[in-house]
């Protein structure tokens, strides 16, 4: 027998016991079917056995790692019942998350994605699920997984399977159709009752249920600009002949990563100049340009591009420091855990940068404030600022779209810019590569480099930062005029370099070890590449170091 404690009981068990056994006498204490099991620091599949004593903590779908193994496998219910349907070769991919939903395109000529088809597609995915089909994981050696996947015409996984160092490969197993998937799934189909299929775009979306009420899928929100960068950044891996790792490890091994990396620079240099010329276009009326993105989005470098392109059209920029504008340390709100909430737009004096920016756009000269961080205190020290004919602010800070910053300030002398590091760069066709990973990793590297920070506090940090991006930044996203994206296709080879020795630093004993795990195991399918062809004006150089802007 095991002693092992769940929730506040300790019991003991027979080893050997299924996990999933266990949960089902939990389940009245969750929402939502419980999805996960965590033992001893390490995430456990409910199809596992229990041999270890230790305590037991059960995950559904409110906690962001069982959204992630029911994210996964209603993408293989999915895929599975696409192949019932066109047949085991068919080819599906799914392309991006959206609104925290994800996008999926059929690549098959004779098939057209219309309503009728995604009726047809949502009745075989629920008959599936009636049927509670087992998910079965099977060990197979890398040459027999490789066909095994080519099988069911998944060619861009075998071709993946050649850069594993592993002998052995995982895949999993519904009803007879394979394939292999990033991360854990649930036990049988019976667990993914909670879906719907939409039409969108070329494709169509999978929206899931709201992690907070989990008996109703999420509200969707169309954020047509966002979309159209993912569609956009879509028609540059095309360009550049890169739409997952296996191609992106193929460029490495071909000696043709530094071509990749000047094509992707010139692509963003002609984003900034784009976005320079729009500007330029409303430069009678633009006064003041704000730049807003969630975290690791490399803000200051892009802030610092648009402003020597904005010098080419004879514009002078001049930069305005949000930081300025804090209140007094003492005086910041407090957030819902009794925090100081450092990131809530009250923190800013408001109606002092108000002020301050309207005189200015006036042609009144003010002095300006400089805070204290030592102190917390705002302080004035004899700096005065003007606006003078043919120049214009640019202001950088997460509060930069919420029209609550400059609401005395006319829309009409406002340019707003969203940046944000939107990975459209995928492992394979089944599994995609998180925005909040890729961002996640820039931080560890660069907090280690610049801050001296170690990966463990960079990830402990994590979800506060998160939290305040889904409050602060995403929502008003949309109210911007312009957004560019600023992940580079090639950098996750280059980062993995700086980024695993920090993870593997991270021990079981810590509470961000599944964490670390989790990107170890994601940046094990990329190869590693030198980064000197990354020129001193890369976005990318703001977390590697060697940047010519001061960041």
């Amino acid at each position: 027998m095991l002693n092992i404690q769940v929730l506040n009981d300790k019991l003991e068990v027979e080893k050997g016991t299924k996990f999933e056994t266990l949960a089902k006498k939990y389940q009245k204490y969750f929402k939502s079917p419980i999805l996960l099991a965590k033992q001893n620091n390490r995430l456990i599949e409910l199809s596992n056995t229990i041999q270890k004593e230790g305590e037991i903590i059960f995950y559904d779908i409110s906690h962001m790692e069982g959204m992630r193994v029911y994210h996964r496998s209603v993408s293989f219910l999915m895929i599975k019942a696409i192949k019932e349907m066109l047949g085991k070769k068919a080819s599906v991919v799914i392309e991006h998350s959206l609104h925290k939903s994800l996008y999926c395109e059929v690549r098959e000529s004779n098939v057209t994605v219309n309503q009728k088809f995604l009726d047809e597609l949502t009745e075989k995915m629920h008959k599936l699920v009636e049927r509670d089909i087992p998910i079965q994981k099977y060990a197979f050696y890398r040459e027999e997984a490789m066909q095994k996947v080519r099988e069911f015409g998944m060619e861009n996984k075998a071709r993946l399977f050649r850069f594993r160092r592993a002998s052995n490969i995982n895949l999993y197993e519904m009803d007879g159709v394979y394939d292999y998937f990033y991360g854990y799934m649930v036990p049988s189909t019976g667990y993914l009752k909670k879906f719907q299929l939409m039409l969108y775009e070329n494709g169509f979306l999978i929206r899931f249920p709201d992690r907070k009420n989990p008996d109703r899928i999420l509200e969707f929100t169309d954020p047509e600009k966002i979309s159209g960068v993912f569609m956009e950044q879509m028609k540059w891996c095309t360009l550049m002949g890169v739409n997952n790792v296996a191609d992106l490890n193929e460029v490495i091994t071909d000696g043709k990563f530094g071509d990749l990396v000047r094509i992707n620079e010139a692509l963003h240099e002609k984003k900034v100049a784009e976005i320079a010329d729009k500007i330029y276009q409303k430069r009678d009326k633009v006064k003041i340009v704000l730049i807003a993105g969630p975290s690791s989005s490399g803000k200051t470098t892009f802030a610092n591009r648009l402003c020597v392109q904005l010098r080419v059209l004879g514009i002078v920029p001049h930069a305005i420091s949000l930081d300025d504008y804090f209140i007094n340390r003492e005086d910041v709100p407090l957030d819902e855990f009794g925090n100081k909430d450092f990131e809530d737009i009250n923190t800013l004096d408001l109606k002092l940068f108000n002020d301050h920016i309207t005189r200015m756009i006036a042609g009144e000269t003010v002095e300006m404030p400089h805070y204290n961080f030592v102190t917390g205190k705002r302080e004035y020290n004899g700096e005065y600022g003007t606006l003078e004919k043919g120049g214009i602010f640019v202001v950088e800070g997460i509060h930069g779209l919420n029209d609550l910053l400059t609401a005395s300030i006319a829309s009409e002398n406002k340019f707003k810019i969203f940046i944000s590091a939107m990975t459209q760069l995928n492992i394979d066709d089944h599994n995609r590569i998180s925005t909040s990973d890729s961002r996640l990793i820039r931080r560890i590297v660069r907090d280690n480099q610049f801050r001296g920070r170690d990966a463990t506090t960079t990830i402990a940090g994590w979800d506060y930062v998160t939290r305040g991006e889904e409050k602060n930044i995403f929502p008003y996203q949309e109210n911007a005029d312009a957004i560019f994206n600023s992940a580079t296709i090639y950098e996750l080879s280059v980062l993995k370099q700086y980024a695993e020795p920090l993870l593997f630093k991270i021990d079981q004993s810590q509470s961000e070890f599944v964490a670390a795990k989790r990107l170890i195991k994601f940046l094990d399918y990329f190869l590693g590449a030198n980064g000197d062809a990354i020129p001193n004006n890369s976005i990318i150089k703001e977390f590697l170091g060697g940047s010519c802007f001061k960041v």
